[in-house]
């Protein structure tokens, strides 16, 4: 995508800048009641600082390597923070107060809005208890490699418990509890049914709110859809890598099934991993079940769905209908059930998920 954009440099930017503003005028409106005044955009040829609001020039600059090297979700972030700099600047008339302080952070609060000063939204949980219980959660999965269908199954029941348990235990501490968001896989132009089934696996069985959002696609001067999970870090790090796991054993699964019954296209493909999700879907509920005979009931947290809220004050639902190949989809299914999350996969060439380690 690098060098397309440095070919097309003139053609993307003008395109990027446009949309910039349509993003601008989104999100003044959501989050800032309209009580923004629009100003410049431009690029920054820069790399040393991702964004920046020149109060003096009336202008916000977002670095050009935003359009290279990151997705349009961060570089949408990047624009949100330097409308809060605009807001407390503008309307508040703090811009003394510096760059970074408490008022500033508390606009950022309110508002769902990264207020470090990097920029990039991304989570950080180091040498935690969470951290720590993450890697303990990595070790369980690391069971689930068993060839004992019935050893592999109890692994991953375990780690589900163990972070069910830790969830619950979180919430009744008084320690504050930090909530951030990451956009996974890659933007699309159409959402597919087995891509909102993941979002809700994600969403109702493992500590993470789910939403796709709208970003635009400078390649190809076209807006798309990315996926969205809100959460406290360790939570992020277990979701973004079950997302990664499911997307690519749905597709191992379709492989296989299409070498065991000689089909050689992929007509019915959308069918087979709308259905491989569905079936793992069922089995989770099933598992949630035994769970809550043991005592151990999800009731969900209030701070995250307030964070959550704040990051996303208009909700649109939607539930698009479709109509599957009945013979893929209930194989899908099938396969689906069958499936026990494991950590025996790593990132490389193939592409396959980051290892889960915890640290």
């Amino acid at each position: 995508m690098a060098a397309e954009t440095e070919e097309l440099s003139v053609e993307l930017e003008r395109a990027a800048l446009r949309q910039v503003r349509v993003n601008y005028t989104e999100y003044n409106h959501a989050l800032f009641k309209n009580q923004l005044r629009t100003p410049r955009f431009c690029w920054l040829d820069t790399t040393a600082e991702l964004g920046v609001w020149r109060g003096t020039h009336r202008e916000i600059g977002l670095a050009r390597v935003l359009l290279t090297a990151h997705g349009w979700g961060v570089l949408v972030e990047v624009l949100k923070h330097e409308m809060a700099h605009q807001y407390v600047d503008e309307v508040l008339g703090a811009g003394a107060e510096g760059p970074h302080g408490p008022l500033f952070r508390r606009v950022c609060d309110e508002r769902g809005i990264d207020a470090r000063s990097l920029g990039l939204p991304h989570a950080q949980h180091g040498d935690t208890p969470e951290g720590r219980v993450l890697e303990r959660v990595a070790k369980l999965l690391a069971l689930a490699e068993s060839p004992n269908a019935h050893e592999a199954q109890a692994a991953m029941s375990a780690a589900q418990r163990l972070m069910l348990k830790h969830n619950i235990e979180a919430l009744l501490t008084a320690h504050p509890h930090h909530y951030h968001f990451r956009h996974l896989g890659k933007a699309s132009g159409r959402v597919e049914e087995s891509q909102r089934i993941l979002s809700t696996i994600l969403s109702e069985h493992f500590f993470v709110e789910a939403i796709w959002v709208p970003v635009y696609r400078p390649a190809e001067q076209k807006r798309g859809s990315v996926l969205e999970i809100c959460g406290t870090p360790h939570n992020l790090e277990l979701a973004e890598y079950v997302h990664a796991f499911l997307t690519r054993t749905a597709e191992q699964l379709w492989q296989e099934h299409k070498k065991l019954h000689g089909i050689r296209r992929n007509a019915h493909r959308r069918a087979f991993v709308t259905g491989v999700m569905s079936g793992f879907y069922k089995k989770l509920e099933s598992e949630r079940g035994k769970n809550q005979e043991a005592g151990l009931v999800w009731q969900g947290d209030a701070e995250l769905l307030g964070y959550f809220r704040r990051r996303h004050p208009h909700i649109r639902w939607t539930r698009p209908a479709g109509r599957y190949d009945r013979d893929s989809y209930h194989a899908g299914h099938e396969a689906g059930g069958k499936i026990v999350l494991r950590r025996g996969v790593s990132q490389g060439a193939s592409g396959g998920p980051k290892l889960l380690t915890g640290r």
